[in-house]
């Protein structure tokens, strides 16, 4: 289950708005290393938690046949306005309404972090991925997650106040150029993602860190220093 779908549900517009804005998420500044990450592809896909749908614009830029999924109406709505997928259907992570085995490429983009469950979310994606399929995830960095930079300026020290260990709920407002995007979620450490994708067979058979775009380097000049992201490609184990 989607943690808290009342509060994306209330700032499902809210959301659309800030992430279609190239100049407040920090995703546009990425997204040409995601399109060279993934690579050209082709066959069946799906996206858990498309949102407003961009990543899923991207997998069908990329040639796949794509199916977007989210729990909130609104989202998926506005994913099937602009056109971003081939597919769509409304529900959870735990719950996808498709036959097992059907798709070659997973998308949880930014997602897991958002869910009570993981465990129940992965072995719903294990159950629908192709034996040889791969499953893509991007984590808001597990190291950046637990700790803040001390001012806005682009050699500030990074520092951790409380520790790195243990699973624990966020829920605050970022702002940037007069829009404000209420996020909530759950932080947690590098080795609880891995354990939870060892229970279900899921292998790491690629990794990422990745820096912004040059053309945002002044703006996000920190995460160029210190991850924001983490890119994970995984494969089932037999």
């Amino acid at each position: 289950m989607v943690v808290d779908k009342a509060h994306w549900s209330k700032v499902a517009q809210q959301w659309i708005t800030w992430a279609r804005s190239p100049a407040h998420d920090a995703f546009w500044a990425y997204r040409e290393a995601l399109v060279d990450y993934i690579g050209p592809g082709s066959g069946s896909a799906i996206e858990i938690g498309c949102g407003e749908g961009r990543v899923s614009r991207v997998l069908k830029q990329l040639g796949y046949r794509v199916t977007a999924t989210d729990p909130v109406a609104t989202m998926v709505d506005a994913a099937r306005e602009a056109e971003s997928a081939d597919d769509y259907a409304i529900c959870g992570a735990d719950s996808l309404p498709v036959e097992a085995g059907k798709f070659d490429f997973v998308m949880a983009y930014n997602v897991l972090m958002d869910i009570d469950d993981m465990q129940a979310a992965l072995r719903e994606i294990r159950r629908v991925m192709k034996a040889d399929g791969t499953l893509f995830v991007s984590l808001v960095h597990p190291f950046r997650d637990r700790g803040r930079f001390d001012g806005p300026q682009p050699d500030a020290v990074f520092v951790m106040k409380d520790s790195y260990y243990g699973r624990k709920r966020f829920d605050g407002e970022e702002a940037s150029n007069g829009l404000r995007m209420h996020f909530a979620g759950w932080s947690q450490p590098l080795q609880n993602y891995m354990a939870a994708f060892e229970q279900e067979k899921l292998a790491i058979v690629s990794l990422r860190e990745p820096i912004p775009s040059p053309a945002h380097a002044e703006r996000l000049a920190q995460s160029a220093r210190m991850p924001l992201f983490l890119w994970l490609k995984l494969r089932l184990l037999p």
